[in-house]
């Protein structure tokens, strides 16, 4: 009986508080409302020695604040939410610190997944930004299951930073353009070689992906060629007693062969200068610009965050989203991150409304 009742006030409560949640986010509908907002989760560990819990209970008391702070931010209208749940740099924590965050991840993806998750409650596309590549094989082929399953949700997007920094973002982003563009090069060479630009050359080289011709010893073997041909010519006219010419000869070839080859020497320098002009005009490097390297981004997913919100009092960025933030407002409450609550995001909204005009302004000067 007692339970029944107690059961009873905790549904009368939710509801409740459902309802004066959509009084409130009615309220901050009247102005500008973020589209996306980034959440760098400070603090869990630290909860967790202010309330005396075990090792790894703070961060499961974090994945409830998370899914509570989801709720909130979808309900209001928020599309896009970024978590920084784990970095490149936290593998540098102990092993059975790693493998515990490890096991609690896979848990929770697996969790995600269930019906009548928050996944299906509010038609979420998850997406896991960072260099998979790192993590263990089961937490990895997990994400990629979850990144599957919720591919055909559109509502709204939960985008989960592990095994991520920026440094790592920027690197990947620039190695990927610089990829695109050498193909680019390779297949204009393969299509300018297979339209005859190099018919009539006979020693090519190929260094770094671009063709060169090799003009210089094309004209050496040709010079040689006629300087046997010259001396053939003037031995052969030797007989009998006439060997004195042959010195003569031999004088009068080194003269002509003096005189071929600085000949031949401006000669090829001449096609060699000719042959580089040409190939300056053939094989333009393309320039890798801003928007190359944005599209191998691997937040590209997704527009820049509105509002970032470190908890914990910190104002660090933490090499998280250093790209995407040039023009977005921090908020550093400093409540630990199991400790986030509606308020602290009702505070971070109305801090955004008050400052969109500047920000708005800020943008159209880029």
């Amino acid at each position: 009986m007692a339970k029944d009742r107690g059961d009873s006030l905790s549904q009368l409560s939710g509801g409740l508080g459902s309802f004066l949640r959509k009084c409130l986010f009615s309220i901050l509908s009247v102005g500008p409302l973020p589209n996306h907002i980034a959440f760098i989760m400070d603090g869990n560990r630290r909860y967790a020695k202010k309330h005396n819990m075990a090792e790894g209970a703070g961060h499961k008391a974090g994945y409830l604040a998370l899914m509570k702070t989801l709720c909130y931010c979808y309900e209001l209208g928020v599309k896009y939410a970024t978590v920084y749940a784990f970095s490149i740099d936290n593998f540098k924590r102990r092993p059975e610190e790693v493998q515990s965050l490890m096991n609690l991840m896979l848990e929770k993806i697996e969790e995600l997944l269930r019906e009548e998750s928050i996944v299906d409650q509010y038609g979420i596309r998850i997406y896991f930004i960072g260099n998979l590549n790192l993590l263990s094989e089961p937490v990895r082929v997990a994400a990629e299951k979850a990144m599957a399953v919720t591919a055909i949700n559109t509502k709204t997007v939960l985008l989960i930073c592990v095994a991520y920094t920026s440094y790592d973002e920027i690197l990947h982003a620039i190695q990927e353009s610089c990829k695109i563009k050498r193909n680019e090069i390779e297949e204009r060479n393969v299509s300018k070689v297979s339209n005859g630009v190099t018919e009539g050359a006979e020693e090519v080289d190929e260094i770094h992906g671009v063709i060169m011709h090799n003009v210089q010893g094309y004209c050496e073997n040709r010079s040689n060629k006629l300087q046997v041909l010259n001396k053939s010519r003037v031995y052969g006219s030797v007989t009998g007693d006439e060997k004195k010419n042959v010195v003569v000869a031999d004088a009068v070839g080194g003269s002509c062969k003096m005189k071929w080859d600085e000949a031949a020497s401006r000669a090829c320098n001449g096609l060699i200068e000719g042959v580089e002009e040409s190939m300056k005009n053939q094989w333009v490097l393309p320039p890798i610009k801003l928007l190359d390297v944005e599209k191998h981004m691997y937040m590209s997913v997704a527009p820049e965050p509105d509002i970032l919100i470190r908890t914990s009092g910190e104002t660090r960025l933490s090499n998280f989203l250093l790209w995407q933030t040039t023009n977005c407002p921090l908020y550093s409450p400093t409540a630990l991150w199991p400790e986030l609550g509606l308020w602290h995001l009702v505070w971070a909204v109305l801090n955004f409304q008050r400052s969109y005009q500047y920000f708005e302004k800020k943008k159209k000067q880029l």
